[in-house]
């Protein structure tokens, strides 16, 4: 089996979509004797900052002189991004192998009362099969949605992390703040340390119950561990850290945003916990590995002229997050969006937010199933200058030209059109 071979193979899981429960994975994980018990792990999750948080944790740790792995979702440029080491994803005849391993499990599954596994689920089984075979020293997992009953909390980490909580993946997880809480707790197990940065009070208390009933300690962002953003620049955004035993020095980060400093705190209160369970750590190299860290399509530029920031912004949390760094870096710009977003996100709301701080709007689509079409999009914007053009590159063209020498190009909505975005302006198509 080839690479391609193996890539159609693993999409044509699609078809198999959502299914809640663990049962399909323990039969795997069973079968393959435990991959998933032969490393040490961390595990993320949250609505929002997961990523950026993970990458915070790994160039931190990558600092120590540690070998991470790192499971993510979803893949900016290339499949074999979500199964990396050391930011190195998965070379394409290792993924080819690892489907040979594990094809066999799915078709015997199909013949039981469980059914076939999904994609995820697939991904999953494969990516605890790479872990426990690497000499890594630990391994960031990052929840596909949810948590509860995410393919990936088989897991028994040796410290649970969830970023924050909201709007998202509402059909699946729940219409309240508390419903979706009680999901994302669903990864915290009995005697493992939490890191959390939730706010709301609803939520704070799920997790907090489900942590007591556990035995498992918990770090609060705001009152075990602190963080005080002090300036935005060009360089990123200035900040100090501190906890009950640790008070740093003013740290920088590039990834620019003041919920970026919130992930920032998370990952380090998270390296000040593993260091508390004895993984040897030096916290003279935080500010070094909190300065270093990237995480492609968070308010990422992508070009100088016109300046062009890319960013993911897929829902009301984000979207609030990618305004508030606008304005902080940005204020009296004039600011043209090129925007495109999936059917099952609240568009009106999110376009609703961006408003404050657009002053032209060309609505896109892109080639994807659930994609909205650009007419469709222009319909809930009530930016006063919205353009509707089906084409994303053309509309990316005509926004550009209309940015003018001193404006910024934003460009924004869902996380599979930014990585479409993003490879466009890699390519010569774009030079």
């Amino acid at each position: 089996m080839d690479y391609e071979d193996a890539i159609a193979w693993i999409h044509s899981r699609e078809k198999f979509k959502v299914k809640p429960g663990l049962k399909r994975m323990e039969w795997m994980m069973e079968r393959l004797d435990h991959p998933e018990k032969k490393f040490k792990a961390v595990h993320i999750a949250g609505t929002n900052g997961k990523g950026s948080t993970l990458s915070f944790l790994r160039y931190i740790l990558k600092e120590q002189e540690m070998s991470i792995g790192t499971f993510t979702s979803p893949y900016i440029e290339k499949f074999n991004e979500r199964i990396s080491v050391d930011g190195r994803p998965i070379e394409d005849e290792e993924l080819a192998e690892l489907v040979l391993r594990v094809k066999p499990l799915s078709e015997e599954l199909r013949q039981t009362s469980l059914g076939e596994p999904t994609e995820f689920e697939i991904i999953t089984a494969m990516a605890m099969l790479y872990f426990s075979e690497a000499p890594l020293d630990i391994v960031l997992i990052e929840t596909g949605l949810g948590g509860r009953f995410d393919s990936t909390n088989i897991l028994t980490p040796v410290l649970s992390l969830i970023t924050n909580i909201g709007h998202d993946h509402m059909n699946v997880l729940g219409a309240t703040i508390g419903e979706i809480a009680v999901e994302k707790a669903g990864i915290i197990k009995p005697d493992i340390p939490v890191v959390t940065g939730v706010k709301q009070q609803e939520a704070i208390n799920v997790i907090t119950k489900k942590a007591r009933s556990c035995d498992s300690k918990v770090f609060r962002l705001g009152m075990d561990f602190e963080v005080t953003h002090r300036s935005s620049s060009d360089e990123g955004e200035s900040f100090v850290f501190s906890n009950e035993t640790f008070h740093s020095e003013t740290y920088v980060s590039q990834m620019k945003g003041p919920h970026q400093v919130e992930n920032a705190a998370l990952a380090l209160q998270a390296a000040e916990v593993l260091r508390s369970l004895g993984v040897r750590i030096d916290r003279s190299l935080y500010g070094k590995g909190t300065a270093s860290t990237r995480w492609p399509a968070r308010f990422e530029k992508v070009k100088d002229a016109p300046l062009t920031i890319i960013d993911g912004a897929h829902n009301e949390e984000g979207t609030s997050a990618l305004v508030e760094t606008v304005k902080r870096h940005y204020a009296g710009k004039k600011i043209v969006l090129v925007y495109s977003a999936l059917e099952d996100k609240p568009v009106k709301k999110m376009l609703k937010q961006l408003e404050s701080v657009v002053d032209n709007a060309y609505m896109t689509t892109f080639e994807f199933p659930r994609a909205l079409k650009g007419h469709e999009l222009a319909e809930y914007s009530e930016i006063t200058e919205t353009i509707a053009i089906e084409d994303y590159k053309q509309a990316i063209r005509k926004a550009s030209f209309n940015v003018g020498e001193d404006g910024v190009l934003l460009i924004t909505g869902s996380l599979y059109f930014i990585s479409k975005v993003r490879k466009y302006f890699e390519s010569k198509e774009n030079s």
